[in-house]
């Protein structure tokens, strides 16, 4: 029942907005009958049942070569419908403007001709004439009827309206198409490299300059794969960190299907070795079995866990998703015992955790999860719903540290958040 409420007027909006793209950009611009409206109103229909295959095909359990088939035009396609959407409503404003202009100088269209008014009877003569015989009463002379108008065709639209819709309707498809491809390529020119200093009061000298790569929303699926994964890899290897921490959303897909994406992990290289917290996608992908997947690629899993460094603790937490299946951040595992004179730097996937680690006198925290929206405008939505979307902010005495991720979810596209891999170098206060 909670699902019907939802998903109805969800579905609703949906296609209501196809409907509106389609009035737009097919109906407004082409004639009746033709073969560019037939063509635009097949896509209409096509577009958005690809869109759904593609969000459903993986939680249906299709096979991957069909979530592959499914997700290029189909999460493409909902990328550049935002676009277009956005596009047709800022051209509202121009249509509206032109629509005003133009009924001062179109000429009124003609209109129908009036039926005939029925004639009059001309006068009857006398019934006593002397010319001939009694001529009809006016009582029985024949009735004129009005002739029928014949039915007129549609007027064609005016082709100063026309030119309008048009021009409309072409400027939004080349914006949009701008603005999907620039954020396409930037997903798959891969992430740049950021560095961050980050002072922490209880690090001792000896560990002052350590620097952590923090990486994380690979999401390799469908889309994203071995290539992606390799570009990644790469990326942070050049930037020689002690410590690697991937934390989180490092998958959309089994094992089965994304282990070969996966395998370029096994290259990753730190003085320290690398560390790995899940996402919330790794659980709906199957979270047990990625972790020890990964731990056979040589990265470290911190299930609730810690681990000593020089100089300071690295902690790693389950994401919240976790607590679907009894596997969800345990802090008091995590952090309980610990020394408290020590610094400890915790990786936790989603930024909203941020308050349980600042009871926990955490230091410093490493998250992911916010894309830093991935996708303007949806850049205002990741903020109004995380505590920080991206960057380093201080909550109390414990810092967090949010990175925008190195891949994308759903559409390939990044436009307004690029993607990063965040070099962490620690501070101590006491060098």
């Amino acid at each position: 029942m909670i699902f019907a409420l939802i998903a109805v007027p969800v579905l609703g909006l949906f296609f209501g907005v196809h409907r509106y793209v389609w009035c737009r950009l097919v109906r407004d611009t082409t004639a009746p009958g033709s073969r560019t409206r037939r063509a635009g109103t097949a896509a209409a229909f096509v577009l958005p049942l690809l869109s759904l295959g593609a969000l459903l095909s993986g939680r249906a359990g299709v096979p991957f070569v069909l979530q592959q088939v499914l997700a290029w035009p189909g999460y493409l396609w909902l990328a550049l419908l935002l676009y277009l959407v956005l596009a047709l409503l800022a051209g509202e404003v121009v249509r509206a403007v032109g629509l005003r202009l133009l009924r001062g100088r179109e000429t009124p269209a003609t209109t129908p001709s009036a039926a005939l008014p029925v004639p009059s009877p001309s006068p009857s003569p006398s019934p006593e004439t002397p010319s001939g015989p009694r001529a009809p009463t006016p009582s029985s002379a024949p009735t004129l009827l009005p002739p029928r108008t014949p039915a007129l065709p549609p007027l064609p639209t005016p082709p100063r309206r026309l030119f309008l819709s048009r021009a409309v309707a072409a400027g939004a498809s080349l914006a949009a198409t701008a603005a999907v491809g620039y954020g396409t390529a930037t997903t798959f020119r891969g992430p740049s490299v950021k560095r961050v200093t980050v002072p922490l009061a209880k690090l001792p000298r000896a560990a002052h300059g350590f620097r952590i790569a923090v990486v994380s929303d690979i999401h390799l699926g469908p889309i994203l794969g071995r290539a992606h994964t390799r570009r990644v890899v790469e990326t942070v290897n050049r930037t020689s960190p002690d410590l690697i921490a991937v934390v989180g959303d490092l998958v959309d897909g089994s094992v089965a299907d994304l282990g070969p994406a996966a395998e370029p992990l096994r290259e990753l290289r730190a003085r320290h070795g690398a560390f790995f917290v899940t996402g919330n996608h790794e659980y709906y992908s199957g979270a047990a079995q990625w972790v020890d997947h990964v731990r056979e690629l040589g990265v470290h899993p911190l299930e609730n866990a810690r681990t000593a460094l020089p100089g300071f603790d690295l902690a790693g937490v389950n994401d919240l998703a976790g607590a679907t299946e009894h596997a969800g951040p345990d802090y008091e595992l995590a952090l309980g015992d610990r020394d408290p004179a020590r610094a400890v730097v915790l990786m936790a996937h989603q930024p909203v955790t941020i308050h349980d680690t600042v009871r926990y006198g955490v230091d410093l925290q490493l998250s992911g999860h916010t894309h830093g929206g991935q996708m303007w405008p949806f850049t205002y939505v990741a903020e109004a719903t995380n505590p920080t979307v991206a960057g380093l902010e201080r909550y109390g005495d414990t810092q967090l540290y949010v990175t925008r991720g190195a891949g994308a979810w759903g559409p390939p596209v990044r436009l307004g958040a690029p993607p990063d891999v965040t070099v962490i170098e620690l501070a101590s206060l006491r060098a």
